[in-house]
């Protein structure tokens, strides 16, 4: 079985056909980090001065592999046939086996992470109340306020049927802006050019 790679993922590989065994085992590395985490751009910049290419030539090339590397994943191919889709995408034989060995070496974590029915709890709802004490006179010290939270999350089991776990969280203003710092720079990565073109990877398998 040959892999059907689509057109825009066949250019951003092509520039690995002109280059060396050492630079593709290079390149394999970089995308080890890209799946362990996330894109490195220093490396990026210096791999790129160095092919003489633009910046964005190098990340797409990474993501090139990654799509390869998980199509391959997805279709259980066998060694022998990852062999001929790569050398059908223009690879020499040594390339090859330098992209072969990489995903032999990958195969079980990509696997891992296009396993299907994978169900992580998605938020649901939350309730809130504030708390402070007034007053009283065995206290000599400032009171601090508390923050009680209820927070729903909602996971489906494969037949659809909806689970909601209940946490209850107890913490103070302080832990709370950082809490909320924290979820607002999560929120602000999943919206970044690196999470859109692994989402669209993963949607285009």
């Amino acid at each position: 079985m040959l892999l059907s790679i689509n057109n825009e993922n066949k250019q951003h590989l092509e520039i690995l056909t002109f280059q060396s065994e050492s630079v593709i085992a290079d390149f394999c590395k970089l995308t080890s980090q890209f799946l362990h985490h996330g894109p490195n751009q220093k490396r990026y910049d210096t791999a790129a001065q160095k092919l003489e290419v633009d910046v964005h030539v190098i990340q797409n090339c990474i993501y090139g592999l990654v799509h390869l590397l998980m199509l391959a994943c997805k279709h259980k191919l066998s060694v022998h046939d990852f062999k001929d889709s790569v050398l059908a995408l223009g690879f020499t034989n040594e390339q090859e086996s330098v992209l072969t060995h990489f995903y032999e070496s990958q195969h079980n974590e990509l696997h891992s992470l296009i396993k299907p029915n994978l169900d992580e709890p998605h938020y649901y709802d939350m309730q809130w109340r504030f708390e402070v004490q007034l007053g009283s006179r065995s206290l000599l010290e400032q009171v601090t306020p508390l923050v009680v939270m209820n927070l729903s999350l909602k996971t489906t089991d494969g037949k659809e049927k909806e689970n909601i776990e209940h946490h209850l969280i107890q913490t103070d203003p302080t832990n709370l802006l950082h809490l909320t710092n924290e979820l607002e720079r999560a929120l602000s990565e999943s919206r970044s050019r690196h999470s859109r073109k692994v989402e669209n990877i993963i949607n285009n398998l």
